[in-house]
């Protein structure tokens, strides 16, 4: 999968992890410590050449119903050094990725988006509708990104 995406989108030497915990404030902490642990200039970063961000719910704007278009990813960059045991990681929804970074718009946010329009690995009639189901308090970044997305197929 990775071979088909644009080289636009895979630019970033961060990685966001959401930790998944009982309660808001335990997801803070993990996240914290990971950001702590494998953060920007981390010696984890230093090793492989790529940071972790530690993200919690109130970092990313997501649509209504994300957690039910979660998608596992399980394969051997997944286990264990030893190989066992294999974890599985839960990744977004490629849409759904869409709209967290266009809620952001930063140009590498959009850049990262206008890439996967352009190969059309993405539907924007569907990042369209779940910008329409956030919740009210982010109106106004989901107006701004449903402006980008459709000036976007206006000029191209």
């Amino acid at each position: 999968m990775e071979e088909e995406l644009p080289a636009a989108a895979t630019m970033s030497m961060e990685v966001d992890i959401l930790p998944i915990a009982a309660d808001n404030d335990e997801t803070a902490r993990l996240a914290d410590l990971i950001e702590g642990v494998a953060g920007e200039f981390s010696p984890f970063e230093d090793l492989h050449g790529f940071s972790i961000d530690g993200v919690y719910l109130q970092t990313s704007v997501l649509p209504s119903g994300w957690r039910d278009r979660l998608v596992p990813v399980t394969n051997a960059n997944t286990a264990a050094p030893g190989g066992d045991p294999q974890f599985t990681g839960w990744c977004l929804d490629k849409e759904d990725l869409c709209v967290a970074k266009l809620c952001a718009l930063r140009e590498k946010d959009r850049n990262f988006v206008a890439a996967l329009v352009r190969a059309d690995l993405v539907d924007t009639h569907v990042i369209l509708g779940r910008l329409a189901t956030l919740d009210p308090d982010h109106a106004r970044a989901a107006s701004s990104a449903h402006r980008w997305l459709t000036s976007l197929h206006r000029r191209e």
